[in-house]
């Protein structure tokens, strides 16, 4: 080395770049719709809410890939993700958002409005209370997405099947139709919940954290263990457990 070289240390690591270069050579996400990332990232104290622009990414490829035309998203915070479905879906799909938060609700309805993304709706309310209401659709959605309470995971996949079953007219997923569920290894918490995860809260044995982890446990042991479903646990950002409908 000559005299007076400096070295640069960076803290990214090479999980980073791989992401990054993985990032940059898949599908785009429109201008717009990272723009709005950006913003919100910036603007909001619970943007940790908001799914990645990777796996943005991601999902516009599995809906293309499947030939999606109709999702419906349980779980919408300020419609990112509700865009991102519609952008893969195209004008002719439909994209149904289920929210509990009427504030979250106004602040998706008015994104998607003013990005032009007129194929969404969104209904406001508990998805317990509002999924059985989808019951006959006119016709069964291709792609659900799960990205809402994580305590209510495994109640939302029971009601799903539920509302799927084998032969009937209308259902609420047809055959082949993906179950995606966001969230599904929660910093590893789910994997690693021992001090050798460094995510780790001090708390993770209090009410809200623990019982979020050990109701994802539940969701993604009863997704692999039911006959009706194939899954592939995808370690993209936070998880990502996607189930297939067989049948």
């Amino acid at each position: 080395m000559k005299e007076g070289t400096t070295l640069l240390y960076t803290t990214e690591t090479l999980g980073d770049r791989v992401s990054k270069y993985s990032e940059s050579i898949s599908v785009p996400v429109p201008q717009k719709l990272r723009d709005y990332h950006a913003r919100i990232f910036k603007e909001r104290d619970d943007s940790n809410y908001m799914i990645s622009t990777f796996e943005s990414q991601a999902l516009i490829f599995l809906a293309r890939m499947i030939g999606a035309k109709r999702v419906l998203e349980i779980g919408v915070y300020v419609g990112f993700s509700a865009m991102i479905w519609s952008h893969a879906v195209g004008p002719q799909g439909k994209v149904t958002g289920l929210e509990y938060d009427e504030e979250y609700s106004e602040l998706a309805r008015q994104a998607a409005k003013e990005n032009g993304y007129d194929n969404i709706e969104i209904h406001t309310g508990d998805a317990a209370e509002t999924l059985p209401k989808l019951a006959y659709p006119d016709e069964p959605y291709d792609i659900v997405f799960l990205d809402a309470n994580k305590t209510a995971y495994p109640g939302y996949l029971a009601k799903i099947l539920e509302m799927s079953q084998p032969g009937a007219k209308q259902r609420l997923v047809r055959p082949g139709g993906i179950i995606a569920a966001d969230n599904a290894l929660r910093r590893g918490l789910v994997a690693d919940s021992s001090s050798d995860n460094p995510w780790l809260p001090a708390d993770f044995d209090g009410v809200w954290e623990g019982s979020a982890v050990a109701a994802i446990r539940k969701y993604n042991k009863a997704a692999a263990e039911n006959s009706r479903l194939e899954t592939l646990m995808v370690p993209l950002w936070d998880g990502l457990n996607l189930a297939r409908l067989v049948d």
